[in-house]
């Protein structure tokens, strides 16, 4: 945590867009996997504060929870799109970046009146930082510097494909198999500017980790009528902890003040290992009629604490938990007359402690989100285009002064809006024209 604090203290200085990742400069993102995505769905989840583990739908890809893709009846493509705009702040500065990207796409397939299955990609773990850091040279005389620079890019995706069988009348069950990849590079260089305006070489190390292998999520529904017009619904998901085979290398080099190579570089390791992907338990309750609202809550728990990196511990991290409640209502799904009777609307809260735990102190991401999904005016049972729109808003960690072995720094807090545009596209597939 003491690289942490460092650029805690100083504020990431660097760092404008960062188009490929859509984190902007997200300084805790150096630490573990990156800033990590847990199984929470897409743009209908995403409006209701990331709830939705034990809610069907049967308009939008139920991947959330491997065992509601059986209640998919007709094949649906999604995709959605994500920008972001956030301040970084702590005690003494403060900065903004904003980012836009691709976020995820989906298509499931009913493959029978209780079965259904989904192929899709979505992002796993972003980083994406950049910091300055001006320190003074110890015994040195006073005015020489040493300017530490920083920067991580990269990321993990995952690859699925996941299945949903109804079995009887009220339980469903599923499971997805996903492979999950990325890289990861990292540079850092450290330049001795001295008093009198001689400038030294820099002397820069990169690390670039190419990371690859299986992991596996099993869920389960289970629906219950309450009453005459109300359903209740329980659901769990287990993703399995995973061993990432990772291949890594680093190098060193020096440059000149024109970033010209004064030396051949270096390669000081090219070593294979593994990381530890942690296990993450979900739970959710969901409470709907069948027709046109529904609430829900979902709770989650990830082991953190387990986590290794090429065997290493590195930053140490501890378990995390989440907690979203959240819901939709549709005025009038059938109306003819008024269109926004036919609009989804969408809104939830979110609270989730972070693994990350400068000084010994814990924080927290908390926020609040809403959303809409637009139906085209054309829409059929058979063919039908779906336009959504999510936002969140929320804040991250806090700029409180902690204790560290080498004195005392500002924590970094971030706050962030975030916007989703979903499309859902349903067809009707395989259906045996007659003629009249």
């Amino acid at each position: 945590m003491k690289q942490l604090l460092a650029v805690g203290g100083l504020l990431c200085l660097g760092s404008g867009a960062a188009w490929a990742q859509g984190l902007g400069n997200a300084p805790y993102s150096r630490i573990g996997l990156g800033e990590y995505n847990p199984n929470v769905g897409g743009v209908r989840q995403a409006g209701m504060g990331g709830v939705g583990l034990a809610a069907p739908n049967a308009i939008n890809v139920n991947e959330l929870n491997p065992a509601l893709l059986c209640f998919t009846n007709r094949t649906t493509f999604e995709a959605g799109y994500n920008g972001q705009y956030k301040t970084i702040r702590n005690a003494k500065a403060s900065n903004q970046s904003g980012s836009g990207t691709l976020g995820y796409f989906a298509l499931a397939v009913p493959l029978g009146p209780k079965w259904g299955a989904a192929i899709g990609l979505k992002p796993l773990s972003s980083v994406e930082y950049e910091s300055n850091i001006i320190r003074p040279v110890v015994g040195a005389p006073a005015g020489d510097i040493f300017l530490e620079q920083s920067r991580g890019t990269g990321g993990l995706s995952e690859a699925y494909f996941g299945q949903g069988l109804l079995l009887g009348k009220s339980l469903s069950l599923g499971a997805t198999a996903s492979y999950v990849f990325g890289t990861l590079d990292e540079i850092s260089s450290a330049t001795l500017q001295q008093a009198n305006g001689v400038t030294g070489d820099k002397v820069v190390d990169r690390i670039h980790t190419n990371y690859s292998d299986f992991s596996f999520r099993a869920g389960v529904h289970y629906r219950h009528k309450l009453g005459n017009v109300l359903f209740g619904n329980v659901a769990g998901v287990y993703s399995f902890q995973s061993d990432l085979a990772g291949q890594r290398s680093s190098t060193q080099e020096r440059q000149d003040l024109n970033g010209s190579l004064t030396a051949a570089p270096l390669e000081t390791s090219n070593v294979r290992g593994q990381v530890l992907q942690p296990a993450l338990a979900q739970a959710g309750l969901s409470l709907d009629n069948n027709k046109n609202f529904s609430v829900n809550l979902d709770l989650s728990q990830q082991q953190w604490s387990k986590f290794r990196n090429f065997g290493t511990v590195g930053e140490p991290l501890r378990d995390t938990w989440r907690g979203g409640l959240g819901g939709e209502f549709t005025p009038d799904p059938g109306s003819v007359d008024h269109y926004f009777r036919r609009v989804s609307y969408r809104a939830g809260l979110s609270l989730a402690q972070l693994p990350y735990q400068p000084g010994g102190q814990t924080l927290y991401d908390r926020s609040v989100s809403w959303g809409f999904a637009f139906p085209l005016p054309s829409s059929s049972a058979l063919d039908a285009t779906t336009f959504s729109l999510a936002f969140t808003y929320g804040q991250r960690g806090n700029t409180d002064v902690v204790n560290t072995p080498t004195g005392t720094a500002s924590n970094v807090q971030e706050s962030y809006l975030k916007g989703t545009f979903g499309l859902t596209l349903n067809n009707r597939w395989f259906i045996k024209r007659r003629l009249q």
